[in-house]
């Protein structure tokens, strides 16, 4: 028979004594971590959410309260009741290590069976196992420290944004499925067989639509669904710090961003952001960084070499300039050394993985430099590139020839893969960049089209509108993203609020009347009785959560994850439904050979 709790109330969390509580009558709650017999002394490590305590039983400690500490075992979940004193083996490790309580009374309120893996070295676990058993796992302190985390950037930004005069609106989750870029998961209706729900993918259509009912300020920590492929900056639902605002531009809503973003990491991480904040146009970006969302911590900027190029004999360069295309390069100094032959090979592999046709390179680690292509170069062409890069003795260079836009995108991902290789990426720099003048469109080569970079409500710049019909290459966004150390934090834009404007952009969609009042009548419908100019934009509260605690995925800040697969381990989600369930939502299920 279990203890009861009878007369005794917790008074304080394991985590917060200090020398100061010395002399304090103390009653805590938690599970025991590991007990300690040195015979005629017992330490029981008591854990909560806040930290560790140690509860010390020795010879004052009765008979009967002596004996209940040596059947404890590991994850028992216990109340104790006694004085707090000074240590006489101070443990520096925790921070409670100077103090310890001497139990004057102990419950045990409920015993547990051995679990699967010690909750202290759950990193030391396999991920089926810790997932599996996520409830244990997260009793583990760094776990636990990321969700209170995660708790407490929802609270910043909840009284942030209230104090800045937002109303909290709930939007739905059962709504119709609209097009907005990923795969919606649907709902059969029971009431309307043959019909579906969506999961929101996003609150987009309902916000604008709350500002065309007036409410100009509107924020909601919203839940957000797509069936998409999974990797560890991705979940299939996450939450987002979703706002509105109306009679504003860009500005205004970057500004009450930027706003949010610098209260958030003084009062998280005691970090001083200055504002403005850093801004790049998409075009800089990419031709600096190779990203629309790139990583300023470190330099290794992309240079364009293709003037040199073009006038040497190497055809591999001097065609891909003469097709249109460019010749890209980035330094990696210092790096002789560790990128060898083989090292190089490797990342060769890298580039043609991602589309490169191959990767060219000059290797200074004697003497002389070593050049991939030098046998294809006249006299003095590998000095004049040398010279014009600076490249130094000990430095390496990596070149990619190709269209311009897979050259840049190749030389983004090795100039992550190179930094990343020579540790050359500080850490507790917090580089925070917006990145301006999206592309509204993106040309696809497969099919020979121009298609939408963003959801078909954004605004085009002004002086852009009249390319529309002519020139979609130079047509560009009211749209910008919030950038974290190469995150993408945030996308927002304005909204295009004219009818005429937006039943165009329907049709420069591909989009049919039939089709546009299927899918977005109503909204359609609505800006007919005026709309406010407004615009917005959702920040990833999992992403926040994530680079602030220094976690490698968003499992790591996410409760109950799911896993590359969509599953959760621990539920067995998703599973079958019973033949009575699916008869009454209409559904036939068919089997696959």
């Amino acid at each position: 028979m279990m203890d009861k709790m009878t007369g005794l109330k917790r008074t304080d969390y394991c985590g917060n004594f200090t020398l100061a509580d010395a002399g304090r009558e103390v009653t805590v709650c938690g599970f025991a971590q590991r007990r300690r017999d040195l015979g005629s002394l017992i330490f029981i490590d008591l854990r909560d959410r806040t930290g560790i305590v140690q509860l010390a039983f020795g010879e004052t400690t009765e008979k009967e309260i002596f004996e209940k500490a040596f059947t404890v075992r590991s994850e028992y979940v216990l109340m104790a009741k006694g004085t707090v004193r000074e240590r006489s083996s101070k443990n520096k490790e925790i921070p409670t290590g100077d103090i310890e309580i001497d139990v004057s009374d102990l419950r045990i309120l409920s015993v547990s069976e051995t679990p699967p893996f010690e909750i202290a070295k759950a990193d030391e676990v396999g991920d089926e196992t810790t997932l599996k058993y996520r409830y244990l796992n997260l009793r583990n302190e760094k776990l636990t420290k990321n969700i209170i985390m995660r708790h407490k950037i929802a609270q910043i930004a909840r009284e942030y944004f209230y104090a800045n005069d937002f109303i909290e609106i709930e939007t739905p989750m059962l709504i119709k499925s609209t097009p907005e870029g990923a795969r919606d998961y649907v709902v059969p209706s029971r009431i309307h067989n043959g019909n579906f729900y969506a999961l929101p993918q996003s609150p987009q259509i309902y916000k604008q639509l709350l500002m065309v009912a007036g409410f100009d300020r509107y924020v909601q920590l919203a839940r957000c669904f797509r069936d998409e492929d999974l990797r560890a900056d991705r979940q299939p639902e996450f939450t987002q710090i979703d706002i509105e605002m109306s009679f504003v531009d860009t500005e205004d809503i970057m500004e009450m961003a930027e706003g949010f973003v610098i209260k958030l990491m003084k009062e998280t991480l005691d970090v001083d952001i200055a504002s403005p904040l850093p801004r790049l146009t998409f075009a800089e970006a990419m031709d600096k960084y190779g990203s629309d969302k790139p990583d300023t911590r470190f330099e290794m900027l992309i240079e364009d070499i293709s003037d040199w190029a073009v006038k040497t004999d190497f055809a591999v360069f001097k065609s891909a300039v003469e097709n249109g295309g460019a010749v890209k390069a980035i330094v990696a100094e210092n790096a002789a050394q560790v990128y060898t032959r083989k090292k190089i090979d490797k990342l060769t592999e890298q580039a043609k993985g991602i589309g490169a046709k191959g990767l060219a390179y000059i290797r200074w680690a004697e003497d002389e430099p070593t050049c991939s292509f030098g046998k294809f170069l006249k006299d003095g062409e590998l000095s004049s590139l040398i010279e014009n890069l600076g490249v130094k003795k000990g430095d390496c260079v990596f070149i990619v020839s190709d269209k311009t836009s897979l050259a840049l995108s190749v030389m983004g991902a090795l100039r992550l893969t190179v930094a990343k290789e020579l540790n050359i990426i500080p850490e507790g720099k917090w580089n925070f960049l917006w990145i301006t003048e999206m592309p509204f469109f993106e040309y696809d080569e497969e099919s020979g089209e121009w298609l939408a970079m963003h959801h078909p409500f954004t605004m085009p710049l002004d002086e852009c509108v009249q390319y529309l019909d002519t020139d979609k290459s130079k047509v560009r966004a009211k749209a910008f993203d919030l950038v974290l150390n190469g995150t993408e934090m945030s996308s927002g834009s304005m909204r295009i609020t004219d009818c005429e404007l937006q039943n165009k952009m329907f049709s420069l969609l591909g989009m049919e009347k039939e089709e546009i009042d299927a899918k977005f009548g109503f909204l359609v419908e609505a800006y007919k009785y005026a709309s406010p100019p407004h615009g917005g934009m959702g920040i990833g509260l999992d992403r926040l959560a994530m680079l602030i605690c220094g976690a490698d995925s968003l499992r790591d800040v996410t409760a109950f994850p799911k896993v590359q697969n969509a599953s959760e381990l621990m539920s067995g989600a998703p599973s079958v439904i019973d033949s009575i369930q699916l008869d009454e939502l209409g559904i036939d299920l068919k089997t696959k050979e």
